[in-house]
């Protein structure tokens, strides 16, 4: 998979959480205006992270390059939604959790 593709894919997974949490925790069909600045905001950052070619997903990475506040509002968007995307988004969350553990298997042998 290329850098690209990784940061697509970072995208997608992001705002599907977002979009899952916002559902459940403020209503509606469409992102609340905080939501959408925070999908925004993750959409950028995933843009312009230098370490894409080195990680599978930001919740992997070493260096958080959030803002604290916007890291806040993501660990809140995580911790809410992650364990609800194996029901709402099943193939999508096994993939995520085993492309995780192979990237930390490969990270443990070059250490």
């Amino acid at each position: 998979m290329d850098v690209q593709q990784k940061r697509e894919r970072e995208k997608e997974v992001v705002s599907l959480m977002i979009a899952l949490y916002c559902r459940k925790k403020h209503g509606g069909k469409q992102l609340c205006p905080a939501c959408a600045e925070l999908d925004a905001y993750a959409r950028m950052r995933s843009d312009k992270c230098p370490f894409m070619e080195t990680k599978t997903f930001c919740s992997n990475c070493k260096v958080h390059c959030y803002k604290p506040e916007m890291r806040e509002k993501i660990r809140e968007v995580m911790r809410f939604s992650g364990p609800r995307m194996i029901f709402h988004h099943p193939i999508m969350a096994i993939r995520h959790v085993i492309e995780s553990r192979k990237e930390k298997r490969q990270l443990e042998k070059q250490v």
